[in-house]
């Protein structure tokens, strides 16, 4: 089982940045996927940004240029750098995993380990 912890999470303007970080700790995968979801108040939870353990990344057309994610192996911690934030980024944020390399449209029937999520808030 691998466990999932979210932070970095906050209130901002619009066009200003957050960084979230995702520390993950128990058993973990030689070949995995983690991504970043959001999920917006009385939307559905969707893809934002992926990584596979050879470094391999895709972003959601919504963030693209905007968004960077990243991950620090030797801290076992993923990374999501977010620019140019705009009010329509707001929601809860959730890191996930699963054994195995990325599939194509962030799928959420494929991860089986997730964060409780920490909140973003972009106003105008």
């Amino acid at each position: 089982q691998v466990q999932l912890v979210e932070s970095g999470g906050g209130s901002v303007q619009a066009g200003g940045s957050l960084r979230l970080s995702c520390a993950a700790s128990g058993y973990f995968y030689s070949s995995y996927c983690m991504g970043w979801f959001r999920q917006a108040p009385g939307m559905e939870r969707e893809g934002v940004a992926d990584i596979d353990s050879r470094g391999f990344t895709s972003n959601a057309d919504s963030v693209k240029g905007r968004f960077t994610i990243s991950q620090d192996n030797a801290k076992n911690t993923l990374y999501l750098q977010m620019n140019s934030l705009k009010p329509e980024d707001t929601a809860m944020y959730y890191c996930a995993a699963r054994s195995g390399y990325c599939l194509d449209g962030y799928p959420l029937w494929a991860f089986n380990n997730w964060g409780q999520g920490t909140q973003v808030t972009v106003s105008s």
